[in-house]
C-alpha cells in the first residue's frame, strides 16, 4: 500500500468518528496511534483542556507517555504546554540543545531514551483546546509536508470535538470535554485493575479494553465501568484477545 492510500484510510478513519454519541477518547487515542505510525515518531501523548481550562492528560500511545505528559502538567514545563499556550506548533526540538528553556522536561524525557519531541495544538479559528505531543528515541526533523499533516490529522480530531451540529454552546462543550476526563479517570483506573486481576501490563489491558469495546460497539467508559464493579470479568477480555 502506497503512503498517499494510507493517508487516505487514515482521514477516513478519523471522519468516521465525526458522528453523533461518538467516543472521544477512542478519538483521542486514534489519533495518537496514527500520527506515531506516520510521523516517524515511537510515542505520542495528548493533553485536553476543561471547562476551566485545567489541562489533563486524555490519551497516549504507551504507559512511559503517559507517565511523561503527567510530568509535563505537574511541572508546569515542556513544548506542549508552549504549544497550548501560543497555539502555536513546537517541533524537531533537539533535546540536547533545550536544558536552559525546560531543564525539567529534557531530563525527564532524555532519561527515558528519547531523543527529539514535537508539540502539535488542536485548534479550530483560534480556539486552542488541547497539543499532542510526538516523542522520537531518534532525532528526527519532520519536514514542512510532515508538519501540514500532522496538523491536519489534529485539526480533523478538533472538528471532531467541536462540530457545529453537537457543540452549539460554550456549556455542552464544556460538558462533552468534562465526561470525557471522567471517562478517562475510570479508564485509568479500569486498566490498573485489569492489569492486576489478568497479571498482564497497563498498555496490554487497554489494548484489551479498546478491542472489546470497538467489538461489542461499546464506549471506552462503560467498559471500564464494567471492569471496575466486576460486571466484565478479565476472563471475558482476556479470552477475546485470543
Amino acid at each position: 500500500m502506497s503512503r498517499e492510500q494510507r493517508l487516505a484510510e487514515v482521514f477516513i478513519e478519523l471522519a468516521d468518528t465525526l458522528v453523533d454519541d461518538y467516543d472521544v477518547l477512542d478519538l483521542l487515542h486514534t489519533l495518537c496511534e496514527r500520527s506515531v505510525e506516520l510521523l516517524q515518531a515511537d510515542a505520542a501523548g495528548l493533553i485536553l483542556a476543561d471547562q476551566r481550562s485545567v489541562l489533563h492528560v486524555m490519551a497516549s500511545t504507551t504507559e512511559q507517555a503517559n507517565l511523561l505528559e503527567l510530568f509535563v502538567l505537574q511541572n508546569d514545563e515542556g513544548p506542549c504546554l508552549d504549544c497550548y499556550s501560543t497555539g502555536e506548533q513546537m517541533v524537531n526540538i533537539d533535546l540536547g540543545e533545550v536544558e536552559e528553556r525546560w531543564p525539567k522536561f529534557r531530563a525527564a524525557t532524555t532519561a527515558a531514551g528519547y531523543r527529539s519531541t514535537h508539540a502539535v495544538p488542536l485548534r479550530l479559528r483560534g480556539q486552542v483546546i488541547g497539543a499532542l505531543n510526538l516523542f522520537c528515541t531518534d532525532r528526527v526533523t519532520l519536514t514542512d509536508a510532515d508538519i501540514a499533516l500532522a496538523q491536519a490529522l489534529c485539526d480533523i480530531a478538533t472538528v471532531g470535538l467541536l462540530q457545529e451540529r453537537t457543540v452549539r454552546r460554550s456549556e455542552v462543550l464544556a460538558e462533552q470535554l468534562q465526561s470525557a476526563l471522567n471517562s478517562r479517570i475510570l479508564l485509568e483506573q479500569a486498566k490498573g485493575v485489569l492489569s492486576e486481576r489478568a497479571g498482564i501490563g497497563v498498555d496490554d489491558a487497554f489494548v484489551l479494553m479498546r478491542a472489546h469495546a470497538r467489538r461489542n460497539h461499546q464506549q471506552l467508559g462503560a467498559v471500564a465501568r464494567g471492569v471496575i464493579d466486576g460486571s466484565l470479568p478479565s476472563s471475558e477480555l482476556t479470552a477475546d484477545g485470543h
